[in-house]
């Protein structure tokens, strides 16, 4: 059975984590099997916008304690974090669809999403503290930079677990939505983001992620001198809207 999921529909790649007898926990094998989607996605023109979320009751409930327990075998070192990166590059938007547990290494897989929807019943937190681990798929990177670093000191020492809203309010999940309106949030989400220019969000993607933590002056040259233009599909977005308005 695939632990990775993948499902095309219309544009859209719905990414899904499948050990839901495991409550999703991360196994080496399940990395290996998103890292292979994520290469695939990279080369398919075909879709413009990825979801990833997980199967059964929660998104994952982090890393499989089991397989550390048991001396889990990697390709190579840092290979967790390279495959997360490979995610967060991605030229196309990509959103974690969170319900259910998110903790620890779930939540360093949902930060290298571009944002985080979150259904009202989601729980978040980084137990590395509670175990005596230390981050290296991501957490010391991505959280400060979501939600300033003396949130992210303080989740990360508390190891606390905290719910949607405050996710929310912390900057963390961009949007909630009640448990039974979820599927139907996402894809409207997804849709929405569709309509708009695969070129546009390819390179507002790199923009952003050059200039990221840049002073402001820097950041402005780089977007007026980096700048990649306008899209194969300008004239006929522009056109289509013209026309909208001769009717």
């Amino acid at each position: 059975m695939s632990t990775v999921l993948r499902e095309d529909r219309d544009g859209l790649a719905l990414l899904t984590l499948n050990r839901p007898d495991k409550l999703n926990s991360l196994t080496v094998g399940m990395f290996e099997e998103l890292r292979g989607h994520v290469m695939d996605l990279y080369k398919d023109t075909s879709i413009g916008c990825v979801v990833l979320r997980g199967a059964g009751r929660c998104f994952s409930a982090g890393h499989d304690l089991a397989d550390i327990a048991e001396g889990e075998k990697v390709p190579s070192r840092g290979w967790h974090s390279e495959t997360l990166r490979l995610l967060e590059r991605l030229p196309k938007p990509v959103i974690a669809a969170v319900h259910g547990h998110c903790y620890t290494g779930a939540l360093e897989v949902a930060l290298a999403a571009d944002f985080i929807i979150a259904a009202e019943s989601a729980k978040f937190g980084d137990t590395h503290a509670k175990w005596a681990l230390t981050p290296i798929w991501g957490m010391s990177q991505r959280l400060p930079r979501r939600v300033g670093i003396a949130t992210a000191k303080q989740l990360m020492f508390t190891a606390e677990m905290f719910g949607a809203a405050e996710a929310q309010r912390i900057g963390l999940a961009e949007l909630v939505v009640p448990d039974a309106e979820f599927d139907a949030a996402i894809d409207t989400l997804a849709r929405q983001i569709l309509a708009n220019s695969p070129f546009s969000h390819a390179a507002n993607k790199r923009l952003l992620e050059a200039t990221d933590a840049r002073d402001m002056d820097s950041g402005l040259q780089w977007e007026i001198l980096n700048n990649e233009g306008v899209g194969p599909d300008m004239q006929a977005r522009i056109g289509a809207f013209m026309g909208k308005g001769r009717n």
